[in-house]
């Protein structure tokens, strides 16, 4: 049985490490918030650390999630931080969605210890979280990536390797390039669609067979054409990630014209009060 910590009960991690639990895994938690670990030990058992060095000691893999780089920074580095407790040869799998360049220099700095670090952004959101169903994208050494691999079988259907540290979040980039333009093109169709007078669910039914069928699609369209948008992706977060993707492309020259105006239009759905609605609210600037 692998003794593992999990740094971040929060959408993601908090039933990403119930997985990782229930898999027969020995799991030990860290919460910023205390009472959350509290609870999460409460309901699958584990143990819960004080501190995200306290977790780390004595674990071969530790995994953390949180919210952004400066939380990352808070979590691994310092004397109380997981790199602190991580052992030599033990390895630090980031789940956060952060930049590529934190990723490398949280390498660099493992690495001058003997340690290893993964960077392994995930897709799926919250239900994929629940359902153990994500989607991994992760950046370092085959070797060690092989280790970890097994290990997030309990909680993703499907992990690759994309290449050297930082090209899991340069994937996790892409992905969110990708899937905000099919939003908003879903948007704009199902928007269209009700002033039309369709029957939008027989519409949903009859061209999510053919090439306009997605994701987005198949597991939104419902909902966005009942305005509900409590499902977990939240505006401020998709406009986090996408503020790195912009910060990327400048640096490699990349062309992203229409995502910065959807990036605009999120904006729109936070001044609307959306920041805590889910992505597929981009239709709700439409009703105006």
């Amino acid at each position: 049985m692998k003794k593992i910590a999990f740094v971040g009960l929060g959408v993601m991690g908090y039933p990403m490490a119930g997985h990782l639990q229930k898999a027969g895994f020995d799991v030990c938690v860290y919460n910023r918030t205390t009472a959350k670990a509290e609870q999460w030990v409460k309901e699958f058992g584990g143990c819960l650390a004080q501190s995200p060095r306290e977790a780390a000691q004595g674990c071969e893999i530790v995994f953390s999630c949180v919210g952004n780089d400066n939380d990352v920074r808070q979590v691994v580095l310092g004397d109380d931080g997981i790199f602190a407790g991580l052992a030599v040869d033990a390895i630090l799998v980031d789940h956060t969605t952060a930049s590529a360049e934190l990723a490398r220099d949280l390498d660099a700095l493992a690495k001058l210890e003997n340690k290893h670090f993964i960077d392994a952004p995930v897709s799926g959101g919250q239900a994929g979280a629940e359902n153990g169903v994500l989607t991994v994208m992760a950046g370092g050494d085959l070797t060690i990536f092989e280790q970890v691999k097994p290990v997030m079988d309990a909680y993703a259907r499907f992990s690759q390797l994309m290449g050297q540290v930082g090209s899991g979040q340069l994937a996790k980039m892409v992905n969110q390039i990708c899937f905000v333009n099919t939003v908003q093109g879903l948007a704009e169709g199902l928007n269209f669609a009700q002033k039309a007078g369709l029957d939008t669910d027989k519409l949903i039914e009859t061209i999510s067979k053919g090439a306009a069928g997605s994701w987005q699609m198949d597991n939104r369209g419902k909902t966005m054409c009942d305005r509900e948008f409590d499902f977990g992706f939240a505006v401020d977060w998709v406009r986090k990630d996408l503020a790195m993707a912009f910060s990327e492309a400048e640096k490699i020259g990349a062309d992203l014209t229409i995502t910065k105006q959807l990036d605009g239009y999120y904006e729109e759905v936070q001044k609307k009060g959306g920041s805590r609605w889910d992505t597929s609210s981009l239709i709700a600037r439409l009703d105006d």
